[in-house]
Parts: C-alpha cells; structure tokens; sequence
C-alpha cells in the first residue's frame, strides 16, 4: 500500500524549531496496516511518534470532518500524542483535506479530540483532567535522584508547596517542580532508572517545569525513556496536564492563554500555548500552537492490513 507522508515540526512556526512528528495518511478505502507495519515505519520514521490519519464519514450532526488517529512510538502505540496531534491537523491543511477555521474531530484510544484549525495555528481539546495521586515522599526522592537532581530538592523544598503528582489530560506523566531555569538545565537523568521508575508507576514520564523564569513564562522539559523517548521537544499532553496541575493550585487563570517554553536544551525551542476553561463547573483544558511541513512525500507500507 502507497500512503503519503509528511514530516511536521509542531509548537513552532520555524523550521528545525519545535518537536517533529511523521504524519501518514491511509488512503481512502484502505484498513490500518497492522500494528507491527506501523510501529516499524514509526521507528523508520526515527521521530518521537508518528501519527497514522485514516478518514471517517462526516459526523452528520455537525457536519464536521472526522478521522480516525492512532499514534505510534519506534517502540509501542500510545493512546494520544499532543505534538502529533498538532502537527497531523497542519499536515490536513496543508494538504488541502480541511480549510483554515474548519473544527474537526480526531477519533484516539484517549477518547474524541476537538481541534480547531486556524491561520495562527491550531487548538485542541484535551482528554479530561485527572490526578493519579501524589508521590509518596520515598519515591519523589527516587524521581529528583533519577534525574539527577540535589538532595535538598528531594527533600520537598523547591518550590514551596509544589510536588510531584501524576496527572494525565490523555496521558499520564508524573509533573515534577523544579527551582528554577537552572535547575531545569541541570537535569541529566538516569535512564535506565527513570524506565523503570516510570513502569512501575505506570507513567509515561516525567514532565520537569518551573515557573520562576526571567521571562516570565513557565520553562519545561519532559523525558519518556520507557518508550525510547529521552527528551521531547514539545510535549502537548504533558503540558495540558501541567495546566491542569497549576490551575489546581490557583497559579494559573480560568480563560487566560499561558505560554510553555521547552526544547531549548535540545536547540529545538518550542512554544506551547494552553488554556483552562470552565465548562458546566469543570476545567477543561485546551493545548495548541503552529506548525511547519518539513519534508512530504509517498512511501509503501507493506505487511498485513487490519
């Protein structure tokens, strides 16, 4: 099977900025290749996650466009992938599938996504907010020493009144406070230990941030190791559960859009924007920025379709 791909950096309107994605879109009449096809061509791919786009029928209610999104890592599929996510909608416009202030509706293993698509870039909805529960002081010191942190931030003591806790918007990553921009540059994890920390918690990773920026706007990095994810550029499940964790704690503002820093370690800054509404009583948490095609063309998949 032919499919056409694209290569997206997403969370940025410049070239070599942001968090690629690959982009694959099943042709229409086509199944999914089978789960093994898709995980090697993602490894092939060699990018974070690579988005598989199938299209559905229209959702008659609405009228909006509906496709069916799987995400999958070089080395296991995840339930959503927020860059991806991103960069698969520019990919759609940029390909002329959906128009520029047209909202869609991607169908993911985390549930239906709204997106809307605009000239300044794209937002999208996230999964609902949920806390996992904070660390236990024993494994909050296992998490600062695994990323190669000083003790006395294992203690607790910075900042004041933030810790570690598992949250998801889509997906689960343990948001973990940082002192400040220096901190945050001085993390150099154990791997090895930060996979195994994670799969005993059952986690995707950890999401390192801190809001004491001389910028003034929060700076983040967020590392995946137990699906061959070191570090991520841009992150936009991480970051809609990192609204989420600030909103909680009155840092951050019902409506109000606030701007995430991330990938500057890695020469590939990144901006993600969020924003926590309140829908019927609950916060809702919306993740979005823009993206730029990099590279397109076609490929041939071959193993078994599903």
């Amino acid at each position: 099977m032919f499919v056409r791909f694209q290569i997206v950096d997403a969370f940025t309107d410049t070239l070599f900025g942001g968090n690629p994605a690959g982009v694959v879109f099943i042709p229409e009449g086509e199944t999914f290749p089978d789960d093994e096809t898709m995980r090697k061509t993602a490894a092939e791919l060699r990018y974070s996650e690579t988005a598989f786009v199938k299209r559905l029928e229209d959702d008659q209610e609405t009228g909006r466009k509906v496709f069916h999104t799987r995400y999958f890592t070089p080395a296991a599929e995840v339930d959503l992938c927020g860059h991806a996510t991103i960069g698969s909608s520019y990919a759609l416009l940029h390909d002329g599938i959906i128009e520029s202030g047209e909202r869609i509706c991607f169908h993911t293993l985390a549930g239906p996504i709204d997106i809307e698509v605009g000239e300044g870039g794209v937002l999208m909805g996230m999964g609902d907010p949920a806390s996992y529960g904070m660390l236990s002081p024993n494994d909050s010191a296992k998490l600062y020493e695994v990323l190669g942190l000083a003790p006395r931030q294992a203690a607790g003591k910075a900042p004041d009144a933030l810790l570690p806790e598992m949250v998801s918007t889509g997906l689960i990553d343990i948001m973990t406070p940082v002192e400040d921009e220096k901190e945050l540059e001085q993390i150099e994890p154990d791997f090895k230990a930060l996979s195994a920390l994670s799969q005993r918690m059952e986690v995707v990773g950890a999401h390192a941030f801190t809001m004491n920026a001389e910028d003034g706007m929060i700076h983040a990095r967020n590392f995946a190791p137990l699906y061959d994810i070191d570090e991520e550029a841009a992150t936009g499940t991480s970051n809609g559960a990192l609204a989420f964790y600030l909103y909680k704690r009155g840092l951050v503002e019902a409506d109000k859009v606030y701007t995430v820093v991330q990938g500057e370690k890695m020469g590939r800054p990144s901006k993600i924007s969020f924003q926590v509404k309140v829908i019927d009583g609950e916060p809702a948490v919306r993740v979005g920025g823009s993206a730029v095609t990099l590279a397109e063309g076609n490929i041939e998949l071959k193993g078994k379709s599903e």
